[in-house]
């Protein structure tokens, strides 16, 4: 039964092969098979080199006409926070001075009343600087947002215009080395659409 079966699956092999043969598809097989090249073959995408662009995202970002003015107002905004910090850090300062002076000469209650306050007094500074740190974040991700925007749009057009698999930021050493004759630095072609 089994010798059946293998004659079987040979006569549907020789079936096939004759088919191929008429149709000329056995001759290009045999051909890339044996190793010569068939006349019209053409790269496949995967054989075609990969063509991506590198920047440095940091250099493009500050040289946007916006950037100077977003920092000024993020500068103002941090200014105004540490200001207040320093002023409640001195005003922390002077009541600390004023319980050293004063500690020998008050009762329990009091003692512990202005231990409490000067506590209390500590912590909230410790809150506001947490808060102050929160809001500075915040408020970056918020002035800069519409500058990333419109330096993706930039890096979308000029990745698909050039036919770029990917973009890499060369920024914080991430990415040590690039061959240039693999890679284009775009970088003034950013700058220029800025």
């Amino acid at each position: 039964m089994a010798a059946i079966t293998a004659m079987s699956a040979t006569a549907q092999t020789d079936d096939a092969v004759r088919q191929a043969a008429t149709s000329g598809a056995l001759t290009a097989v045999t051909e890339r098979t044996v190793g010569a090249p068939a006349a019209e073959e053409k790269p496949s995408a995967s054989a075609q080199p990969l063509k991506f662009g590198y920047l440095s995202y940091d250099e493009a970002l500050r040289a946007m006409p916006e950037y100077a003015e977003v920092d000024r107002q993020l500068g103002e905004l941090r200014a105004k926070y540490d200001a207040e910090a320093k002023r409640a850090e001195t005003e922390f300062n002077k009541k600390y001075e004023e319980f050293l002076e004063g500690m020998d000469d008050f009762p329990p209650t009091i003692l512990q009343k202005r231990q409490s306050e000067l506590q209390a007094f500590l912590s909230g500074n410790i809150a506001f600087k947490e808060e102050s740190a929160r809001l500075i974040a915040a408020a970056e991700r918020d002035v800069y947002a519409p500058l990333h925007d419109k330096l993706a749009a930039i890096l979308r057009a000029i990745g698909t215009e050039r036919g770029y698999a990917f973009i890499i930021n060369t920024d914080n050493n991430s990415c040590p080395f690039v061959n240039p004759a693999m890679g284009e630095d775009i970088t003034a072609a950013v700058k220029e659409r800025l």
